[in-house]
């Protein structure tokens, strides 16, 4: 049994301030990037071909820390009754629109909270665009539309409920012009695609050092990764062994015939893999409420479930 998630850090840091580093993390490096409402009005801007200036005139919405259906999102914001959710993906779902409507029902319940919805009156509310900016190692196209229909069990060619998700392929070569016209989204992806090469030759920890090291001198993410240079090292060894690790466990998912995530419960190998994950997360400081909604969308099981399986295994 290989371990899950191993964290490569450097023997002669002590493991209480490598810990305390990500314990006090709860985002991802693409978040952290766009917390920034002058980066993320670029990002929007180049996406909608739109010439807004006024970081203050984009109001970020996204719900911090709330679990609802097992569903969190990157980055939500209004910007001329737009709500826009984005999110970044280095793993394929094809349960995005699901999500996104769960999420989205969320937002809109607090949008008119003080409206009434038994009113005569129409109640105006923003309207809705969804993206995924995919940067994984599984081929993908250029851009791909994920639709909510594609999930009902009765076909339907005129669904009464839809939902489209834009799934955007940001790694480097795809969607050009999109990373042409927003500098910061293309110095991440370039972040990232070195982070993965020099991966193949040294440890993780080692590869991203050397990435930081050598983007902060070629003026890519260089201000943002020289004043958060620990936070990013840190998220992004957690993230890259998480990315590598649910690629090895949909592998073997896929090599035992099963759907991911349907024989979970009944695996005693998954559940193996489970134990590790959630013994992990208990390590690097995450809480029970967050490890269980990160083990429910990782394994698409029910939140009930993975609540049972933190409990069962948490140490």
């Amino acid at each position: 049994m290989r371990p899950l998630l191993t964290l490569c850090l450097r023997k002669e840091r002590p493991m209480a301030e490598q810990v305390k580093v990500i314990r006090e993390y709860k985002d991802t490096v693409f978040r952290m990037l766009y917390r920034d409402k002058k980066e993320l009005l670029q990002l929007y801007n180049a996406l909608n071909e739109t010439t807004y200036n006024n970081p203050e005139d984009l109001e970020v919405c996204t719900l911090e820390n709330a679990i609802f259906m097992n569903v969190k999102n990157d980055v939500s914001f209004l910007l001329d009754s737009v709500l826009s959710l984005y999110e970044q993906q280095s793993s394929f779902n094809p349960n995005m629109p699901l999500r996104d409507l769960i999420y989205v029902s969320r937002q809109l319940e607090k949008y008119v909270r003080r409206e009434s919805i038994y009113s005569s009156k129409l109640i105006r509310i923003p309207a809705p665009r969804f993206v995924v900016f995919y940067n994984g190692t599984s081929l993908q196209p250029e851009r791909k539309i994920l639709k909510l229909s594609d999930s009902f069990k009765s076909n339907n060619n005129e669904p009464e409920l839809e939902l489209k998700v834009l799934m955007l392929n940001i790694n480097l070569g795809h969607n050009k012009e999109l990373l042409e016209k927003c500098k910061t989204l293309k110095e991440y992806c370039i972040y990232v695609d070195r982070v993965r090469n020099y991966a193949k030759e040294m440890s993780i920890e080692d590869a991203v050092r050397l990435t930081v090291d050598e983007c902060i001198r070629d003026g890519i993410l260089s201000d943002f990764l020289a004043a958060q240079k620990a936070e990013v090292i840190a998220m992004s060894i957690f993230e890259y062994n998480e990315e590598i690790e649910m690629k090895k466990i949909r592998e073997d998912e896929y090599n035992l015939g099963k759907a991911e995530g349907e024989t979970i419960g009944r695996n005693t190998g998954i559940e193996e893999v489970i134990n590790v994950l959630i013994s992990t997360y208990a390590e690097l400081g995450f809480s029970k409420e967050d490890t269980i909604l990160k083990i429910s969308e990782k394994f698409s099981i029910p939140f009930q479930k993975a609540s049972e399986y933190v409990t069962r295994f948490w140490k």
